[in-house]
């Protein structure tokens, strides 16, 4: 059975081509609830919140609470903030399947503050328009977080999980999952153009599952908006941080406004250039039940890594920090090639 959105105002709203992007968002965002993600004291509550399980009301795995107008808005603002902040580049658009459902896997970077992720809603929407639709699978704390809960919904995010992920599926759509998690957006500086996809394989039995392609997606540039100094798995550990936050590690950086500090509070992102490519899409043909063989999903999971590891080097060769690959250059409308 096909989920179909809700029916929502047409897309653009009353201000479309006359508000600027950073404005016209507003129409749909309360600016206090951005505020509230560089509060220091609002940020301790969803800590608490999380740790003792308040406020889980929100299903999280409907599809057709995604409203087309705020997403245009939402795709508007990333792409200005995008290409005029990150000097953003997004390449390989002609490798995502044009119909179909389909799972984007890519890098975690950059902390909480992982906005290469809201590159990929302007590449989608850039490529096919408003009908092909990519839905984020996201942590449990932006549904069981009140004034984020608002939102997700609408935007295309769904309570991580094979659940949402199978609705999606259902109705041709795409979802982008990023599986290393807390572990691979935590990596230290060292590791910033490693994939680390931190032997978590649920993704890859989703996808034996749902039948569906895997599209590989690189992302440089992201996690050199902060300076991770160590990932914290000891201290982590030590701490209980899994039982607190459903994390193991307890990072330590320097970011933006905060100087030294533990990145699960939200930064502000130096300038850094951002690059995204999305790789050749990967189809096995396996028989069903496939997911539950042990030598498959491994041989499957390596398969993902190591493509994922290639679009990392491939971005990141020549690279030079915060600007990225000569010649710089104030970013074009968004590359949408199949290089």
């Amino acid at each position: 059975m096909s989920t179909v959105p809700k029916n929502h105002a047409s897309a653009g709203g009353r201000n479309a081509g006359r508000a600027h992007p950073l404005l016209r968002l507003f129409d749909f965002v309360d600016p206090m609830d951005l505020a509230r993600l560089f509060n220091p004291i609002e940020v301790a509550k969803i800590g608490i919140n999380l740790a003792t399980g308040r406020h889980r009301t929100a299903d999280g795995t409907d599809p057709g609470e995604r409203d087309p107008a705020f997403v245009e808005a939402f795709v508007d603002w990333s792409r200005w903030v995008g290409e005029n902040y990150f000097r953003s580049e997004i390449r390989g658009t002609a490798r995502l399947p044009p119909t179909g459902p389909a799972l984007i896997v890519g890098n975690h970077s950059g902390g909480l503050v992982t906005l290469d992720a809201l590159l990929v809603w302007v590449a989608v929407w850039d490529a096919f328009g408003p009908d092909r639709s990519v839905y984020g699978l996201a942590h449990d704390v932006v549904y069981d977080t009140p004034f984020l809960r608002k939102y997700v919904g609408r935007l295309g995010v769904l309570r991580a999980g094979h659940e949402g992920a199978h609705r999606a599926f259902e109705a041709g759509h795409m979802a982008l999952v990023y599986p290393g998690s807390d572990y691979d957006s935590f990596r230290p500086w060292g590791e910033r153009n490693r994939a680390v996809l931190a032997g978590r394989k649920g993704f890859v039995k989703l996808a034996l599952r749902e039948r569906v392609p895997v599209v590989p997606l690189a992302s440089v540039g992201m996690h050199e908006t902060l300076i991770v100094l160590t990932r914290g798995e000891r201290l982590g550990k030590a701490l209980g941080m899994h039982r607190l936050l459903r994390s193991n590690v307890l990072p330590v950086a320097l970011g933006v406004p905060w100087g030294l500090y533990t990145p699960y509070l939200p930064q502000f992102p130096l300038p850094a250039q951002v690059t995204i490519e999305f790789g050749e899409p990967i189809r096995w043909d396996y028989p069903p039940g496939a997911e539950h063989d042990p030598d498959i999903v491994e041989r499957c999971y390596r398969e993902v890594e190591a493509a994922l590891q290639r679009g990392l080097d491939g971005l990141a060769e020549g690279r030079i920090p915060f600007l990225g690959r000569p010649p710089f250059r104030r970013a074009q409308p968004n590359v949408r090639s199949s290089r």
